[in-house]
């Protein structure tokens, strides 16, 4: 006869897995890199300097 198995833990470890899945599509679907994150708020932080430099003081 086989070794007993634990079901509560068969499934648990059924629904780990699912989760990781779906986040792992999740993350190449959605996601960015740190760099890539950081690269764009240097551009955005650019862009509104540049801005702020372009008003007119009245």
């Amino acid at each position: 006869m086989g070794k007993p198995v634990n079901l509560n833990r068969y499934r648990k470890e059924k629904a780990r897995a699912e989760k990781k899945a779906r986040a792992d599509q999740n993350a190449v679907k959605f996601g960015r890199s740190k760099a890539e994150k950081i690269e764009e708020k240097f551009h955005q932080d650019k862009q509104r300097r540049d801005i702020d430099n372009h008003e007119l003081d009245e």
